[in-house]
C-alpha cells in the first residue's frame, strides 16, 4: 500500500512533577526540605530512512507519543526522563504544520526535532534559600509540545521515468535495475512509483522512479493526475519513454510535456532522455522518422531502444551516466563494493 501524504497528531512526553519531601534523618528533627525534580518530557525526533519508500506505515497511526518523564523524589533523587521517540521516514519527506513548511529531508543523515519534551517541575529543594528554609511548595511539569503534522512525500531519484501507460516503463525498469515489477498489458498497472538501483560499470549507482499515471489532463487530476506528478519534481534527469506502435507517438510526447509544463513548467528544464521503445516490433521504422523529424531540437538526446528485448540498453545506459557525470549530480559510489 504506497502512501505518499499523511496527517498525524505528534504530542512530546510530559515533564515530571516535582515533589515535597523533607530531610528525615535520626538527630537531625530539622533536616531541611529534600524533593526531587522531575525529569525531561522525551522529544519527537524525525530522521531518514533511505530504505523506505511510502509513509504506509503510519496508516493506522492516528497519534503518535513520546515517553512522560518520572516525577522527582525523596532524598532530592531527580526523576528520570522520558526516552525521546525517533521516527524514520522516507528521503523526500515534507514536514508541514498548517500548511505551512516546517522541515524538508533532502539529504541522508539528517534529523529534524519535531515535537520538544516537557521541563521538568521543580521539588522544594530547588527552593531552598537563606530566607525560605523550609519550603513547602513544588511545581508540576509542562506537557510536551503537540503538533498535528501533515507528511507529504516527494520522491527524490536520479532519473524519472514518464510515459503513458503500457509504454514499457515497466518492462524497462525490471531490465535496468532487476527489480521485479508488476508487468502486464492493461491501463494504470503501476499504482504507485517504483523506484530501483541502476548500478554502473565503476561501482557508481543512480536511483530510477518509475512514475505512474501521467495521461492527458492529468495536471487537472484525472487519471492518477497530482497522486504522482508531483514525484517528477524532485527527479535529476527525466527519461521519456514513448512506445513507437502506438497510434501516434508524437502526440503522446506532446501530452506528457504539456502535462508536465502545466504542473510544474521548471520541470522540463532537467536533462532529459527520449527512448523510442519497442523497435522490434513490425512497422516501426516510418515512426521513428517521423518522430525525429518533428522533434530536430531533441536529435541529440533520442535513442531508440527494445526494453523487451535489451536492444540498445547499453547505450541508454552510457547516456545516463554520462549526464550524471557531465552535470552537477553528485556520483554516489556503493559503499565498500571492492570488499564486500
Amino acid at each position: 500500500m504506497f502512501k505518499d501524504k499523511m496527517i498525524l497528531k505528534f504530542a512530546a512526553g510530559k515533564g515530571g512533577d516535582g515533589i515535597i519531601a523533607w530531610k528525615r534523618e535520626k538527630y537531625l528533627p530539622k533536616g531541611g526540605p529534600y524533593g526531587g525534580c522531575g525529569g525531561y518530557g522525551g522529544s519527537i525526533i524525525l530522521e531518514v530512512d533511505e530504505h523506505l519508500i511510502s509513509l504506509e506505515k503510519f496508516f493506522y497511526k492516528k497519534k503518535i507519543k513520546a515517553e512522560n518523564a518520572q516525577p522527582g523524589g525523596a532524598n532530592n533523587k531527580t526523576g528520570r526522563n522520558g526516552q525521546d521517540l525517533i521516527i524514520k521516514v522516507p528521503l523526500g519527506t515534507i514536514i508541514k504544520e498548517n500548511g505551512n513548511i516546517l522541515f524538508e529531508f533532502t539529504q541522508k543523515d539528517q534529523k529534524f526535532l519535531l515535537c520538544k519534551g516537557g521541563k521538568p517541575g521543580k521539588g522544594n529543594y530547588y527552593y531552598r534559600s537563606s530566607t525560605n528554609q523550609a519550603p513547602n511548595i513544588c511545581t508540576m511539569g509542562e506537557d510536551g509540545e503537540e503538533k498535528e503534522i501533515e507528511l507529504d512525500l516527494k520522491i527524490i531519484a536520479d532519473i524519472g521515468l514518464v510515459g503513458f501507460p503500457n509504454a514499457g516503463k515497466s518492462t524497462l525498469m525490471s531490465k535496468l535495475t532487476n527489480n521485479k515489477v508488476k508487468i502486464a498489458s492493461y491501463p494504470f498497472t503501476t499504482l504507485f512509483p517504483n523506484i530501483g538501483k541502476i548500478q554502473f560499470e565503476d561501482f557508481s549507482y543512480a536511483f530510477l522512479a518509475d512514475i505512474p499515471g501521467i495521461i492527458k489532463d492529468a495536471h487537472l487530476n484525472k487519471g492518477l493526475g497530482l497522486n504522482f506528478l508531483k514525484h517528477i519534481e524532485r527527479t535529476s534527469i527525466l527519461l521519456f519513454v514513448i512506445d513507437l506502435s502506438a497510434e501516434d507517438p508524437i502526440n503522446d510526447f506532446e501530452i506528457l510535456e504539456n502535462e508536465i509544463n502545466s504542473f510544474n513548467p521548471e520541470i522540463l528544464k532537467k536533462p532529459k532522455i527520449i527512448a523510442l521503445n519497442k523497435i522490434d516490433l513490425s512497422d516501426t521504422q516510418e515512426n521513428i522518422k517521423t518522430f525525429k523529424k518533428a522533434f530536430p531540437t531533441y536529435k541529440n538526446s533520442i535513442l531508440e531502444i527494445s526494453a523487451d528485448q535489451s536492444v540498445n540498453l547499453d547505450l541508454l545506459l552510457n547516456s545516463l551516466f554520462s549526464i550524471l557525470n557531465s552535470s552537477s549530480l553528485e556520483k554516489r559510489k556503493v559503499e565498500s563494493c571492492i570488499n564486500s
